[in-house]
């Protein structure tokens, strides 16, 4: 006699106990298939080697962008997929050019080197850098207290670590992440010549995190450059700034802004048995930023993407309704994929039903973010019994991602997949976010969750 799997006892003993659904344990079956294809035959890991190692990091409008849009274009198709095709979107160029330099120098003309990275988006320094005195502060709004007459012609530097006590990183992360964005569009309005801000990670290291930024309305001749500085770098500079207050900081670097080129969201779908002209899309961004490869930010989210339409392929599973992976082009930089798809859907008239976004790294599953009304929220809630033997407890009312977020307003359920977020900031937009930081397995078992989360809403529907 054959035994059934131990997760499937589980969810038999448990659903028998509680009379959940009649349909119970045919779910728990094809989430086992999921899971154990995903663990055993999966190809999300080989695709990231690839995207990472032989492209690399995927900055909007670069020649590795282009090169990862054909790579996963090609192995979309060679899924047989129903239809796969690539959605034009204009996205911006910027380029960081040489790297950067920058030193702090004492009264006494002593010099220190450290480490910093241009923010995505800023302007250069003048050819020969910039020297000035620093005026340290712990976010935007002690700019209006400290007043003109003490910002004038000095660097800004923004120095608010993410806050550690607080358990989901991205609240953490969200707390002080205006210092990056519109730090260099405020401290230009005091008359400052520049902006320094500490790294949005809660880890202490030498590694300089970029990231998007933005000086609004500010004219081009106006502007003023902004980098990113290591958190130890950090600490050292405030410390020698208590000793030292009238201590020098030098830097340069070499970034430059290009007109916009031409791009491309890459699509593949699987179309519905019996609802082909209603959509439930899964994916996540294509670029990356161009310090490390963007292994987990968002190499992971692409493949696990691609995974699920894998999978559903493997197992037989045909869906219901048509299911589509999408690779935005542009989500750290400009959000032109996203915007762009759900234009095209608008346009199109198209019914979408559901959107799951991953762009929180490969790390081990934990659960879902969802944004809908209470009734499919229930829904979900509802499937817990099924989800509780691979270890996923996490489903909660709140934020699903940035690429799908457009679409609000013309679907039903918005969805963000939540791996465990302890380990996301140290890698988040620096140079140590490379494929050796991905494990296998827990990569898998993130496209194994995302594949049961997709199926149990083609099986069910929205509400």
């Amino acid at each position: 006699m054959k035994f059934p799997s131990i997760p499937v006892l589980l969810f038999v003993f448990s659903t028998a106990a509680s009379g959940f659904s009649q349909n119970a344990v045919q779910d728990s079956v094809m989430m086992k298939k999921l899971y154990t294809a995903a663990l055993t035959e999966g190809k999300a890991y080989e695709w990231l080697d690839y995207l990472s190692n032989e492209i690399g990091g995927r900055l909007s409008g670069s020649i590795e962008a282009e090169n990862a849009i054909k790579y996963t274009e090609t192995e979309l198709k060679e899924l047989g997929l129903d239809k796969v095709w690539l959605q034009p979107v204009m996205v911006p160029k910027w380029t960081r050019g040489f790297k950067e330099y920058a030193y702090i120098e004492s009264p006494t003309g002593e010099k220190s080197v450290t480490d910093i990275c241009a923010l995505g988006g800023s302007v250069p320094t003048p050819n020969l850098g910039i020297k000035a005195e620093l005026v340290e502060v712990k976010g935007i709004d002690e700019l209006a207290t400290l007043g003109k007459e003490k910002i004038a012609g000095k660097i800004v530097f923004y120095n608010r670590p993410m806050q550690a006590d607080l358990i989901q990183t991205f609240e953490a992360y969200g707390g002080c992440v205006d210092q990056r964005y519109s730090g260099a569009a405020e401290a230009a309005k005091f008359g400052a010549v520049g902006v320094i801000v500490r790294s949005m990670t809660l880890s202490q290291d030498d590694y300089p995190h970029t990231g998007a930024m933005s000086y609004g309305n500010i004219p081009v001749n106006q502007r003023i450059p902004a980098a990113a500085i290591s958190t130890n770098g950090a600490d050292y500079l405030s410390s020698l700034l208590k000793l030292q207050p009238n201590l020098l900081f030098y830097f340069k670097q070499n970034c430059k802004t290009f007109d916009d080129v031409q791009s491309y969201n890459v699509i593949g779908e699987i179309t519905g048995s019996t609802k082909p002209n209603e959509y439930m899309v899964v994916g996540g961004h294509l670029d990356s930023w161009d310090l490390g490869d963007g292994a987990h930010d968002d190499g992971a989210g692409c493949v696990q993407s691609m995974e699920v339409l894998r999978l559903f392929k493997k197992v037989g599973y045909k869906p219901k309704h048509t299911i589509r992976v999408v690779l935005f082009m542009n989500e750290e930089n400009g959000l032109r994929g996203g915007n762009k798809y759900a234009e095209e859907a608008k346009r199109k008239n198209e019914k979408h039903r559901f959107a799951l976004e991953s762009d929180a790294g490969g790390f081990t599953p934990r659960g879902f973010s969802l944004d809908c009304d209470e009734s499919n929220f229930r829904k979900v809630k509802s499937w817990e019994p099924l989800f509780k033997p691979y270890l996923i407890h996490y489903f909660e009312k709140g934020y699903s991602g940035a690429d799908i977020g457009p679409l609000k307003g013309n679907i039903d359920v918005l969805a963000g997949f939540l791996p465990d977020s302890q380990r996301y900031f140290d890698l988040h937009h620096a140079a140590n976010d490379t494929f050796d930081a991905v494990n296998k397995r827990e990569l898998e078992l993130g496209a194994a969750t995302m594949a049961s989360l997709v199926y149990l809403f083609d099986t069910y529907g929205t509400n």
